[in-house]
């Protein structure tokens, strides 16, 4: 079925906003009778039927609800620098919320291509993915913060950092096991500095190691998402 977006969903009756409105009865042609779903990002699927083909307000009866829908046993948190070119961190933001994540935090280090980046634009990108990939959650886009400041302040019980300098490294499936909440940090195309690597290692982050390959920052930021979800089986 078709999924709508819809944060401040409660009760049984719902009005779409305009914008999904239109969507729902312009674009995929949908009609009073027919049933969609409503998601509000926090894991509350909402299954329901069109009562009102109103393009302004379309209202919405639901019959069945779900909390908690494919809630998943641990939580990924993505950290990762900007790219200079905001189409690939779109991109990067789509696919993992495809493949399911929970939060995103976009991170200033030395070497950062970009320091200021749209949220909103981002959030919509995320949104779009959610409802494109059949999901009850919305993972949190997080705003520019310092690279400091983000691993002073991690509290995932699992934390790894990716980078490309010479030294010892571990493969994800080394590092990470299954069922733990971890933070995977990614940084710009001019990787981390030596000192941000022992930084982090200093408050209890290990180096990790995503191939032989050196890989776009974009790309690295969708192998660990992927490798983690593999890794848990989800």
């Amino acid at each position: 079925m078709n999924l709508f977006y819809t944060p401040d969903i409660t009760g049984d009756d719902y009005v779409l906003s305009p914008e999904e409105s239109k969507h729902c009865l312009r674009v995929l042609r949908m009609a009073e009778g027919e049933e969609l779903v409503l998601v509000d990002g926090h894991g509350g699927w909402h299954e329901g039927v069109i009562v009102r083909a109103d393009a302004k307000g379309c209202r919405v009866r639901v019959l069945r609800k779900q909390e908690h829908y494919g809630v998943r046993p641990f939580r990924l948190h993505l950290a990762v620098a900007p790219t200079k070119n905001a189409d690939r961190m779109e991109w990067l933001v789509e696919k993992c919320t495809e493949f399911g994540i929970e939060a995103i935090t976009l991170l200033e280090t030395v070497h950062s291509e970009r320091r200021t980046v749209r949220l909103e634009r981002l959030e919509k990108v995320a949104i779009a993915a959610m409802k494109q990939s059949q999901k009850a959650y919305l993972p949190e886009i997080r705003p520019v913060t310092k690279f400091r400041d983000l691993v002073e302040r991690c509290a995932e019980q699992r934390r790894l950092i990716a980078h490309c300098h010479a030294g010892e490294k571990l493969r994800l499936d080394e590092a990470y096991a299954p069922g733990e909440d971890v933070v995977v940090l990614i940084g710009p195309e001019g990787d981390f500095s030596e000192e941000e690597v022992a930084f982090a290692q200093a408050h209890g982050f290990e180096a990790v190691t995503l191939g032989m390959s050196r890989l776009r920052t974009e790309t690295a930021g969708m192998a660990a998402c992927h490798a983690i979800n593999f890794i848990n089986k989800v």
